[in-house]
């Protein structure tokens, strides 16, 4: 009884060993779960301002679209940089830049008249300093850790960002409330001292090998992926999840009729909940051994989720809805980058990241438009319904375009020991 106990455990507990063994693991987890619950409030804080100065969903709706620009433009050269430098050189750098960003709002949200274009800005050069710095952050992973363990790292990563999610929207939302926005963004702020001190312990890691920088060198990762139309398959049922079932920009305007600054946290920590308990319970994960399969019924159900939050009457199921779109999000997310990371070749990592970052970032960027648009044309109800249709028939079209998907088959990770 106690061994069948304990085996059953074992399939839902997530397996912490890379956070106990590979210390420069361990800094860099917790170097991104400081920074990012302080960018999760300032991203709440962002959204709430725009909208709070225009009372529009589309102007929070063009956050999208100038977020998306800088990421089809850095994305390969960020992917690049982190196959041709010491990767952990160029997350500090960016690090400091963010810094320098939530600065500039933090000034700007002290003015007499606070002023939207400066948001966008923000939200602008947030978005490709990101794009430049997540390529080399998603190839640290796999130098840090042996390959045996890079399932368990991927989750226990997931598991550090949703648990800032889940927790940094609702205290954003309270703190807006409470103590302004100005004081808001002094808080991101502080992560991001803690963050840059955290990496800069941490021990450098070079390119895999010696590149002239060329042409050639910053389009190999794109030639890679799509050269697998497994892997193109992953990246485009992702975006078709994102582009049509992605309706945060519609948070602020739901808000107004559910509670106001408080209820706008909560919706965004919601799907970060879900989340949460996907990663939380990941066991059963190194089990699996369709990935492909595995990925593309997760993004079905995050558009199914999605229709039930069109419908939803009041706070509470809407809730609901989210949290279920949340954990289906992060189960794609987790069998994707076993996918990613057991298959692509270090040399080329950092590229393949890049294009990999147009597919996971842009997608939420263009999600974010669309929905601003159709609300802004219709309603924000008809907007989260008709994303959530659309998501579930583009996931139907990338299998049908892209098969091979189906076939990914990865051998299952070893248990913990």
């Amino acid at each position: 009884m106690v061994l069948f106990a304990r085996a059953a455990l074992r399939l839902v507990v997530i397996d912490a060993r890379p956070l106990l063994i590979y210390r420069d693991f361990r800094l860099l987890w917790t170097a991104r779960l400081v920074t990012g619950i302080g960018s999760q409030i300032t991203y709440v804080a962002l959204w709430y301002q725009i909208y709070q100065i225009t009372r529009s969903p589309l102007a929070v709706g063009l956050v999208g679209l100038v977020q998306v620009v800088p990421i089809l433009l850095l994305a390969l050269i960020g992917g690049s940089l982190a196959d041709l430098l010491d990767r952990r050189r160029v997350v500090l750098f960016t690090e400091a830049a963010l810094a320098a960003v939530s600065i500039l709002l933090l000034a700007n949200a002290g003015f007499a008249a606070p002023q939207v274009w400066i948001l966008y800005v923000a939200a602008a050069l947030g978005a490709g300093l990101e794009t430049v710095q997540r390529p080399s952050l998603d190839a640290l992973i796999p130098r840090l850790v042996d390959p045996a363990d890079l399932v368990p790292a991927a989750a226990i990563s997931s598991l550090q960002q949703t648990v800032g999610v889940v927790a940094a929207p609702a205290l954003g939302g309270i703190l807006i409330a409470t103590v302004g926005l100005p004081v808001t963004y002094g808080v991101d702020v502080a992560t991001f001292l803690i963050s840059l001190g955290l990496i800069w312990f941490m021990r450098a890691v070079p390119a895999a090998r010696v590149e002239a920088a060329s042409l050639s060198h910053l389009t190999a990762g794109l030639r890679y992926a799509l050269s697998r139309r497994d892997l193109l398959g992953t990246y485009l049922v992702d975006m078709a999840a994102m582009i049509f079932g992605m309706p945060e920009a519609l948070f602020p305007a739901l808000a107004v009729h559910l509670g106001g600054a408080r209820s706008l946290g909560f919706l965004f920590s919601a799907p970060a909940a879900g989340a949460l308990l996907a990663a939380g319970t990941s066991g059963w994960t190194r089990r699996v051994s369709r990935q492909g399969t595995a990925i593309a019924v997760a993004a079905s159900v995050w558009g199914l989720a999605m229709v039930g939050l069109g419908f939803s009457p009041s706070l509470l199921p809407a809730l609901a809805c989210l949290a279920l779109a949340g954990g289906a999000d992060e189960i794609s997310a987790l069998f994707r980058s076993a996918v990613w990371n057991r298959t692509i070749p270090d040399d080329v990592r950092g590229r393949v990241a890049g294009v990999e970052l147009i597919s996971y970032a842009s997608g939420p960027a263009l999600g974010n438009l669309e929905s601003g648009v159709v609300a802004s044309l219709f309603s924000v109800r008809v907007s989260i319904i008709s994303g959530g249709v659309l998501c579930v028939a583009g996931v139907a079209a990338v299998l049908a375009a892209l098969p091979a998907i189906l076939s990914i088959r990865l051998p299952t990770a070893r248990p913990p020991e």
